[in-house]
């Protein structure tokens, strides 16, 4: 199967320990991590946020008053996928790091998660969606050789 096509903005918002998380996060593999959830062409900015920037967006367009891992803007789906991932790169370093994986596998698999969500997954609709949605993801990763993140 041929990779979609992908625009991609990368962006860093002034964050603590930066070059850590650009470290993790070179162009090459972003754009590799969500080429590979993609299912349709794409335009995406993926920015990559403080606790403070990610908070405001949660509660502004969620009305959940606190920093969470990723959020996706999706703009429309056809004819391309057009939409913003937004990353808290606090809240994502403490998750790997409790969760004893590497940043930048982590930072992929919220990529990938956040591609998806882009393209209507849904994780929060049922029980069902939710498997479904994990079940993806664990199969994108392991393509990408990047181990099943929910183990």
């Amino acid at each position: 199967m041929a990779l979609k096509k992908l625009s991609l903005s990368l962006q860093f918002g002034d964050i603590a320990d930066a070059r850590r998380h650009r470290a993790a996060l070179p162009r090459h593999a972003v754009a590799r991590w969500i080429r590979h959830a993609l299912d349709s062409d794409a335009e995406l900015t993926v920015r990559i946020v403080d606790a403070d920037e990610g908070q405001a967006l949660n509660r502004g367009y969620r009305q959940k008053d606190y920093a969470t891992n990723v959020l996706t803007f999706e703009y429309a789906q056809a004819p391309r996928v057009t939409a913003d991932l937004v990353l808290c790169a606090p809240v994502i370093a403490k998750e790997a790091r409790e969760n004893k994986k590497t940043l930048q596998a982590h930072y992929a698999h919220l990529l990938v998660h956040g591609t998806l969500h882009a393209q209507g997954w849904d994780h929060e609709t049922s029980q069902a969606d939710a498997q479904a949605m994990e079940a993806r993801e664990v199969e994108i990763l392991a393509g990408l050789g990047i181990k099943n993140p929910y183990l």
